[in-house]
């Protein structure tokens, strides 16, 4: 059996579960170390789980950047997977992609389009609200005067924070604490502002359905209709060709 080249396809193949295995890994790990309060010098394993799934992404992003056919302008398309790379709580955002792997034989385009915005915008939701309160948690914690002390607390304080209602009960009061909350309110922000069009969207097509003849023409269309118009009209304007004498249909040409 001749082996396939490795190309950029190729490889997006076969590191797709070893992503995910370690997307999910890191999530286990840290959600151990932060919710059981594991001190510096008990966090071997935890340590370890995390640093390799580090390797792992960066070895993906090498490896995609090397097989890109145009590596300068794959960089600037990438910026997201390099920070995932730089950030490691970004790392079970890979997740949402097993989320989205099956479409209904019977979905549009459009449709297909809007539910994958949908899962991912409600996925996107909860995997910020869990990272963004262990990331929270483990800052807060530990902090002079500090007020989110549990994991109850922090992710009460991510939901009011993501929706930008913010009652105050419970506020950072470190620098990187208040890093994290400007983020999670900026992702929200966004994240509602997706979902909501991708919402419109769906309504203006479900009340236009079936209301073609309402829906004005493009100009592509009018074009169109105005060479067909002309083409019949040259035709109606060409003369007949004399019949024959004898009464006989005339040649044809």
């Amino acid at each position: 059996m001749v082996a396939r080249p490795l190309t950029a396809e190729r490889w997006q193949e076969v590191a797709y579960w070893p992503l995910l295995i370690a997307s999910l890994a890191f999530l286990v790990a840290y959600s151990y170390q932060v919710i059981a309060d594991i001190p510096y010098p008990g966090r071997g394993w935890t340590v370890a789980v995390l640093l390799l799934t580090w390797i792992v992404f960066l070895v993906d992003y090498l490896a995609r950047l090397v097989l890109a056919p145009r590596r300068w302008a794959w960089f600037r398309g990438h910026v997201f997977d390099l920070l995932i790379v730089l950030l490691p709580v970004l790392r079970p955002l890979r997740l949402l992609r097993a989320l989205t792997l099956r479409r209904h034989p019977r979905q549009t385009q459009g449709d297909a389009l809007r539910n994958r915005i949908l899962v991912y915008g409600a996925a996107t939701v909860a995997i910020l609200i869990w990272i963004a309160s262990l990331a929270e948690l483990e800052t807060e914690r530990h902090a002079p005067g500090a007020t989110i002390t549990s994991m109850g607390d922090a992710v009460w304080w991510s939901f009011v924070t993501i929706t930008t209602v913010g009652y105050g009960d419970y506020t950072p009061v470190t620098v990187w604490g208040r890093i994290i909350a400007v983020g999670l309110m900026a992702g929200g922000i966004a994240i509602l502002g997706v979902v909501t069009a991708t919402m419109s969207s769906w309504i203006v097509e479900r009340a236009n359905g079936g209301r073609d003849d309402a829906e004005p023409a493009t100009r592509g269309q009018i074009r169109a209709l105005s060479k067909q118009i002309d083409a019949l009209a040259g035709r109606l304007a060409a003369p007949e060709p004399p019949a024959a004498s004898d009464g006989s249909a005339p040649p044809a040409p």
